[in-house]
């Protein structure tokens, strides 16, 4: 009977590469690098034009700075990726819990810049008087709280330790499962901002509507419609990243599970993690929680 050992280590794991994720790994470092050129040429083009020194050009300058870390964050992860799965290195750099980070505080900080576009065009279409609204000081002072926000939050989680090496996607998150830390992280990076945004697009529209059928000046009007047609660019967009994120949660989280609850991997189990001097410590709290409340009840009959 085959038996296979599954055994998770922290400094001593093999890895098994398939032959598409070399592929995959190279089609991700051109795209992130892509995005990395493009949000650096926005960010020049409004650096040196004068006419985009205004206050709606100062938030997309915002939104691309914001991307450009995001992005370089993940280009960075994803050069490291291939190169392990090239080399079979089975452990993680130095930097990986920094950059894990990293990519929490980014994406945080990217959502609300999108926040704080759809408020500003909200505002200067229903309060167009609230001119202190609009002052250049007024959205720095947003986008510090956001950025600050942004980069804080997730402080906790890297010095508790709750940042992880998965050795299964090459990259240090948390662990994907209901757990406080990923539920915390799920509600300040998408459903505070993005709840927001689409409760003040629908107000939006809403007002918009009204306006149309209301005796109100064709200039006003016009610039009504203009900002609603931005807002709606921003909704989209959202809506494209939240999109794009799913099928990725699904893939990691599916995929440990996938092995383990075929029959040829799992006639035997070995949980330990090893260090470098052949130490032999415990599992982590909550790996083991989910193998024994919602797996090993699965399987327990495979396990010999």
């Amino acid at each position: 009977m085959n038996s296979t050992s599954l055994i998770f280590m922290s400094n001593s794991l093999t890895i098994n590469t398939e032959l598409w994720f070399i592929p995959l790994d190279i089609v991700t470092i051109l795209s992130t690098a892509l995005t990395v050129g493009v949000a650096i040429l926005i960010l020049l083009i409004i650096l040196i034009d004068k006419t985009c020194h205004t206050v709606p050009m100062m938030l997309i300058a915002n939104s691309c700075l914001a991307e450009l870390i995001c992005a370089g964050d993940s280009l960075g992860m994803s050069i490291l990726t291939l190169r392990n799965d090239l080399q079979q290195i089975p452990y993680p750099d130095s930097m990986c819990i920094f950059r894990g980070y990293l990519s929490y505080a980014s994406c945080a900080v990217m959502n609300y810049s999108f926040l704080l576009q759809a408020i500003y065009r909200y505002v200067i279409v229903v309060y167009p008087n609230y001119l202190i609204f609009q002052s250049t000081r007024f959205q720095l002072f947003f986008i510090c709280v956001t950025w600050t926000f942004g980069f804080v939050y997730p402080i906790g989680f890297m010095s508790n330790g709750n940042i992880t090496y998965d050795v299964d996607n090459q990259i240090c998150q948390i662990p994907l499962g209901l757990s406080f830390p990923m539920i915390f992280v799920a509600f300040c990076i998408y459903t505070i901002p993005i709840s927001i945004i689409i409760l003040v697009y629908f107000k939006l529209v809403r007002y918009v509507k009204t306006m149309s059928n209301l005796v109100t000046p064709v200039n006003t009007l016009i610039r009504a419609r203009r900002e609603l047609n931005m807002f709606r660019r921003i909704v989209i967009l959202v809506t494209i990243l939240v999109i794009l994120g799913i099928p990725y949660i699904t893939f990691i989280y599916e995929r440990l599970d996938n092995i383990l609850y075929d029959k040829i991997f799992t006639s035997k189990l070995t949980l330990f993690v090893s260090s470098s001097n052949d130490l032999i410590h415990r599992l982590d709290d909550s790996l083991i929680d989910r193998f024994c409340l919602q797996i090993l009840s699965q399987i327990h009959h495979k396990i010999t």
